[in-house]
C-alpha cells in the first residue's frame, strides 16, 4: 500500500492547485482536498470560520484515510489548517507520519502593518493580491470574472487571518517548514518548530509567496524524504 499524501490548498485554491507537481508524486496515493464553494464543491456555501474549515477537512480525512502512513502538506492558508487538522487527527488516534507546511512563518508571527485583507475595499484588495501573486492577471483585470471569484478569496483570507492558532499545542508528528526567500518574515521560519514535539526541519527556497511553482521537483523530493523508513 502506498503512503497517502493529503494536499491542502492556499487561499483561492481548490483540488487542482497542486496539479503542477502531480507527475512527481507517483510514490504516493495523492489526495487533494478542497473547501466548499469552489472546484468540485462549487455549489456549496463558503466557509469563513477557521474552526469550521478545519472540521470540514477533518471529515474528509476520516472518509479518505486508508493508509497507516500518511503525510499532510498545506501551503499558506493550508499550512495553518494542516496544523489544526493534525491536532484533531492525533486526538482521534490517527496521527500523521509527517506534517509539511509552506508559505508562512507559522501561527503567532506578527507581520508589519498587520492587515485584514478580507475587510479591504475591492481596489485595495486587488492591489494586495497583485503583491502576493498567484492570482492570474487576466482574472484581476476582468471585472466580471473577479466579482465572481472575489467572495472565495475573501472567505479564505478570513479563515487564514483569523486562525487563532498562536498558542496551539504542538503535535507529536515531525514537521518540515518551507518558505520563499522573498517572503515577509522568512527569517522567522523556525517559529514552526514550537508546534512539534518531534523533529523539525526547515528550508528556504528562492522566490516569493508562490515559490512552490518554481520548485516542484525539490518540494516533491522533500515530501518523499518524509516517508518513514
Amino acid at each position: 500500500m502506498k503512503p497517502q499524501l493529503f494536499l491542502l490548498h492556499f487561499a483561492g485554491g481548490n483540488c487542482y492547485s497542486f496539479q503542477f507537481m502531480a507527475s512527481m508524486l507517483r510514490e504516493f496515493e495523492v489526495v487533494t482536498l478542497e473547501l466548499p464553494g469552489r472546484g468540485k464543491r462549487m455549489g456549496e456555501e463558503l466557509l469563513k470560520d477557521f474552526d469550521a474549515a478545519a472540521e470540514d477537512l477533518y471529515k474528509q480525512f476520516m472518509q479518505k484515510l486508508t493508509s497507516p502512513t500518511y503525510i499532510i502538506y498545506g501551503h499558506s492558508m493550508g499550512a495553518y489548517l494542516a496544523l489544526k487538522v493534525s491536532q484533531m487527527l492525533e486526538a482521534a488516534g490517527k496521527s500523521p507520519s509527517y506534517v509539511v507546511v509552506s508559505g508562512n512563518a507559522g501561527p503567532g508571527i506578527v507581520y508589519e502593518n498587520q492587515k485584514k485583507r478580507y475587510k479591504m475595499n475591492q481596489a485595495d484588495f486587488i492591489e494586495e493580491l497583485k503583491k502576493i501573486g498567484g492570482v492570474p492577471t487576466e482574472l484581476l483585470e476582468n471585472e466580471e470574472l473577479f466579482t465572481f471569484f472575489e467572495p472565495v478569496l475573501r472567505a479564505d483570507f478570513e479563515i487564514s487571518e483569523e486562525n487563532g492558532m498562536e498558542n496551539a499545542p504542538a503535535v507529536k508528528a515531525p514537521l518540515y517548514a518551507l518558505m520563499g526567500s522573498n517572503e515577509e518574515k522568512v527569517g522567522e521560519i523556525s517559529n514552526w518548530g514550537r508546534f512539534t514535539r518531534s523533529s523539525f526541519r526547515f528550508e528556504v527556497l528562492e522566490g516569493d509567496h508562490f515559490f512552490i511553482h518554481k520548485h516542484p521537483r525539490r518540494i516533491a523530493t522533500i515530501l518523499k524524504s518524509c516517508i518513514p523508513a
